[in-house]
């Protein structure tokens, strides 16, 4: 479960209200997931099934388990993919102990999340991932798609390691 910052509400633009109310209404024909699709970002970040993080010197793998979904995060500077991808294209630095990801390159109507908040290709994610210890990872994503909100907005995930 995540925390909007700030008032607690998501700005939504008029359009995208209207698709997230759609999607919530049929999300039995509409949820990217069902369909076996990949899970999209940052879904597949918070999505209920384990993943797992392996690092290199110039890129960091998350492999997730839901539809052997897999994502690399470029620690060096790469061209990006031809076309959109679900997964979109990320590009991580390190500040402090914290890791933070640029993303873009989304494809049109994937979902945030499993409620069908609604993302286009115009998204631009920022996550900054921090291990508080052991066992937690705090996730801080901040969404940037001018087509589907009215202003860029945060929301914090709390993740248990095991």
């Amino acid at each position: 479960l995540g925390v909007v910052q700030g008032d607690g509400q998501i700005p939504y633009t008029p359009a995208a209200a209207m698709k997230k109310a759609e999607n919530a209404a049929n999300w039995i024909d509409r949820d990217p997931e069902l369909k076996c699709y990949l899970p999209g970002i940052p879904r597949a970040t918070y999505m209920p099934y384990p993943f797992q993080i392996v690092q290199s010197s110039a890129k960091i793998q998350m492999i997730y388990t839901f539809s052997n979904a897999a994502r690399t995060i470029h620690l060096d500077q790469v061209a990006g993919p031809p076309d959109d991808t679900w997964m979109g294209h990320s590009v991580g630095r390190w500040d402090g102990d914290t890791l933070v990801v640029d993303s873009k390159g989304f494809v049109e109507n994937n979902w945030l999340d499993n409620n069908g908040h609604p993302g286009t290709e115009s998204l631009r994610l920022t996550e900054r991932f921090r291990r508080r210890d052991f066992g937690h990872l705090d996730v801080t994503m901040t969404i940037d798609d001018p087509k589907a909100y009215t202003k860029p907005w945060t929301v914090t995930v709390p993740l248990v390691a095991v």
